[in-house]
């Protein structure tokens, strides 16, 4: 780590001006940060990643390696983003229109995680700690604690804050195999208790 900047930076990352980077970040080989971009503390970019300008990582996210995260993104603490997992930022792309005046927000809270190779269209936002499975394709909004899979994404069921899905089948409580943490399963809404 450098001892001005507190947060480390591989010889390979192109790191732009007007940038701020929380200390303890680790970015990694053949990541381009852009301007006016802002990264919290103990955060770990993988390789190949490009941060968008006005983009908003909060603390202790995780990029994967081949992810870009475009203008218009905004990620909240703790954030899982799987390798080479997709957002867009533009509903409706030309190369040959300029829309830049209408990207769309995306916003991923708290503690959610996007599996790999995923497709996060922009608009939606991601409820806290949802779990967005593998490949999927998610076109509107996601609860918190949801469980979701498929093209276009489904929801198929709740998780923990750990992450382990959630057994509601027979009341309205169910229990975390890890932590031992309730939850409560109210008008399609999931919360701790």
């Amino acid at each position: 780590m450098d001892s001005q900047t507190n947060y480390f930076a591989h010889a390979t990352a192109v790191i732009d001006d007007d940038v701020q980077i929380g200390s303890e970040t680790k970015i990694w080989h053949f990541t381009h940060i852009m301007g006016h971009s802002k990264i919290g503390k103990r955060c770990n970019i993988g390789q190949n990643v490009v941060i968008s300008p006005k983009v908003i990582i909060g603390n202790g996210v995780k990029i994967q390696n081949n992810v870009s995260v475009y203008t218009g993104v905004i990620c909240e603490d703790d954030v899982f983003l799987g390798p080479s997992m997709v957002f867009t930022n533009v509903i409706n792309p030309r190369s040959f229109i300029v829309r830049k005046e209408e990207f769309m927000e995306t916003y991923v809270e708290k503690g959610a995680t996007i599996g790999a190779n995923a497709t996060v269209v922009c608009g939606n936002r991601i409820g806290a700690y949802a779990m967005i499975g593998a490949g999927a394709v998610i076109t509107k909004p996601v609860k918190p604690y949801a469980l979701i899979i498929g093209n276009p994404g489904k929801q198929i069921g709740w998780v923990s804050k750990h992450g382990h899905r959630l057994d509601f089948k027979s009341a309205d409580i169910a229990i975390c195999p890890e932590s031992g943490y309730s939850y409560k399963l109210h008008n399609e809404t999931v919360s701790p208790i």
